[in-house]
């Protein structure tokens, strides 16, 4: 991958010492077992975000303008172990330099290792899992680090709260808290199923994004496409709810599984994260008295907080 700016933004706000936002790359899929082709995702990404338009009408704004950082791509691939230690390793440093940390996959273990960086840092958090796949296997193919297990540590130390699952394994309800999960057929049904899943989350939030939540007739191009998902205007009036109501302290985005015939979905992605960063400025525009002054900023939340400056 080589190095560019995040959607050919100018330098200016490219720097790191200036940007509010760092984008970390992780183009790994090295558990996944039907479709590979997520560790093509993030260049796709990439790709779609240069062509763009950096304006978004909804929200009146250009979030770009509060810089966003291209880090460097995680690329351990050894293990899937060694990859989940690099993650944790590398957005831990990004959040310790008071950053709003987001990553791109890659497949979907590498939120075991995104997960545990921003639990580490940040109290009493909720896991907001939007995914068709319940992934809360305990261990699967000898591994605790496969993708079908992506939130299985987080149903263990964090608030974990899953929306819109509709594919699971019988022995994944062990590990499932029932009322914090909001299947997809459920949802169809359920006109308030956005508030109550609102009702579901404390007050610092990490989003795990999985484009398998997106119904494939809009978003065909990922590892396993399963029928009766989100749609894209129901999605950003939910996302936009959960970034006003709460502290989104990061996300990540997975499982973008490129089709050289078929680039909507690269460009739906692309769209969707940068609407996740217009919501997130927006809202913190928005009357912050909603919060106390602890909450007004995410971190102010951290419980071992170190400001690198001097790594610059």
């Amino acid at each position: 991958m080589e190095k560019r700016n995040y959607a050919g933004i100018p330098d200016q706000y490219a720097k790191l010492e200036t940007a509010k936002v760092v984008l970390i790359p992780v183009p790994y899929d090295g558990t996944s077992t039907w479709q590979k082709g997520a560790d093509k995702g993030p260049e796709a990404f990439l790709n779609a975000s240069e062509n763009m338009e950096l304006y978004d009408i909804e929200t009146d704004s250009e979030v770009y303008k509060e810089g966003v950082y291209l880090a460097a791509p995680v690329t351990e691939d050894s293990s899937p172990e060694a990859m989940i230690e690099a993650v944790h390793a590398t957005t831990k440093k990004y959040i310790n330099k008071n950053k709003f940390v987001t990553l791109f996959g890659g497949e979907h273990s590498i939120s075991i290792g995104t997960i545990r960086a921003f639990n580490e840092c940040f109290n009493n958090l909720t896991v907001l899992h939007i995914d068709a796949h319940a992934d809360l296997r305990k261990e699967y193919e000898g591994t605790k680090c496969n993708h079908a297990c992506a939130v299985y540590e987080a149903s263990q130390t964090t608030n974990l709260v899953q929306v819109g699952i509709r594919s699971m394994d019988v022995t994944e309800k062990s590990s499932m808290n029932m009322e914090k999960v909001f299947f997809a057929h459920d949802m169809a049904v359920n006109e308030y199923w956005m508030d109550d899943v609102i009702d579901q989350l404390t007050g610092n939030v990490f989003i795990t994004f999985d484009l398998d939540a997106i119904d494939p007739s809009l978003l065909p191009s990922t590892g396993t496409p399963e029928p009766g998902g989100l749609f894209y205007y129901e999605t950003l009036e939910f996302l936009k709810k959960v970034f006003t109501e709460r502290n989104v302290v990061g996300f990540d985005i997975v499982e973008l599984c490129p089709n050289e015939n078929e680039k909507s979905s690269d460009f739906l992605a692309a769209k969707l994260y940068y609407k996740m960063l217009s919501y997130k400025f927006a809202s913190n525009m928005e009357d912050e008295e909603d919060y106390d002054d602890d909450a007004s900023s995410p971190f102010n939340k951290l419980s071992k907080f170190k400001n690198d400056d001097d790594d610059y």
